[in-house]
């Protein structure tokens, strides 16, 4: 039987990711399992898609033809990609040169809907001493909690996703309102709502987590910072109320009661258990986790009182930008967001 054929899509936003958005293309396309098409969407910056078109030729560069943000571009990018299987990476992440082809691997049969894999954080620092594992989705990154070796899980880490480009045409594309724009506030979760859709509309859909498909992402010297650790916890939180609002509470939060009750109580053990050892840092990190917690419930606490949900009302999928070949995005409208790109099984998104 034949690899799956796979689209590529990189969403670029910011020029001082230049560098960062050339580093992602090229490892791309340094790929042992050669993409089919690499598809760079540019969200609402006419220069920057401009200097993009010139410095990458072969590559088809978009402009979002959606609505500002992260989920408009998904959609644009997956109304033009016309392979198998349509695989999202970061603008600001590299991929390991068997990424392809450990995803592609993973859609052992047809119940497979989608494969995310393992992303790493590439600190342009170094860790931060009081910065719990735990909650490294904040940074973008796979977080203790998450799987270890291939596992189905809810939903799979946007920033290191792929699915098959048949699940868009069933359940629409990503929502607009939840995920990233260029707000101040991070917010996110935009995969969690589309991975839990997918679930609730596609009986017997699976989505998987291979560890071996592996990304670094850039981590860089700003996000070290205690008060953007903060910021994002809470915008997570809203992200959630986003969710629970557009899926329902039981599904939109079903990862997270188990890691909210089981895996930071053991963060917090295993740090003051450190801490006792002579780690300094591990007090710290017990007291982060804690902080981490609080925060994030604040923030869905406040999402769902102020009425963050669109109202009250239940986000539908988005829409799908101009198509360029059969097979793209099923109409629709809506959204959701979340933490991080993506988010798993214990994940909180």
């Amino acid at each position: 039987m034949s690899m799956l054929s796979v689209s590529v899509v990189i969403c670029a936003h910011a020029d001082d990711r230049w560098d960062d958005t050339l580093a992602a293309a090229a490892s791309v396309r340094a790929q042992s399992h050669p993409a089919k098409e690499l598809i760079v969407v540019v969200d609402h910056n006419r220069p920057l898609y401009e200097r993009l078109t010139a410095a990458l030729p072969g590559a088809l560069v978009l402009e979002n033809q959606q609505q500002q943000g992260l989920s408009g571009g998904r959609n644009t990018g997956i109304a033009a990609a016309t392979s198998d299987v349509v695989a999202f990476l970061d603008d600001d992440a590299v991929a390991d040169v068997n990424w392809i082809e450990c995803l592609v691997a993973a859609y052992t049969d047809d119940h497979v809907a989608g494969v995310g894999g393992r992303t790493l954080p590439g600190w342009d620092t170094q860790r931060p001493a009081w910065f719990p594992e735990e909650f490294d989705w904040v940074i973008g990154c796979t977080y203790i909690g998450m799987p270890t070796r291939r596992a189905p899980v809810r939903n799979v880490l946007g920033g290191n996703a792929s699915f098959r480009r048949q699940v868009f045409e069933q359940v629409g594309g990503f929502s607009s309102g939840i995920g990233r724009d260029r707000g101040k506030r991070p917010l996110g979760c935009e995969e969690t709502e589309f991975c839990i859709r997918i679930g609730q509309q596609i009986p017997g859909a699976v989505l998987l987590f291979d560890e071996q498909a592996v990304i670094t992402h850039r981590v860089r010297a700003d996000r070290c910072r205690f008060g953007y650790y903060r910021t994002r916890c809470y915008a997570e939180g809203l992200s959630k109320a986003l969710v629970a609002g557009a899926v329902g509470a039981d599904d939109g939060l079903s990862s997270e009661r188990h890691y909210a009750t089981r895996t930071l109580p053991a963060g917090v053990a295993r740090g003051l258990s450190e801490a006792v050892r002579g780690d300094r840092g591990g007090l710290a990190r017990a007291g982060a986790i804690v902080a981490g917690l609080a925060t994030v419930t604040a923030g869905y606490v406040a999402g769902t009182v102020s009425g963050i949900v669109h109202g009250g009302r239940r986000a539908g999928p988005a829409q799908a930008g101009p198509r360029r070949a059969p097979g793209a995005v099923a109409g629709g409208a809506g959204e959701a967001p979340m933490a991080g790109p993506g988010e798993v099984t214990g994940r909180p998104k």
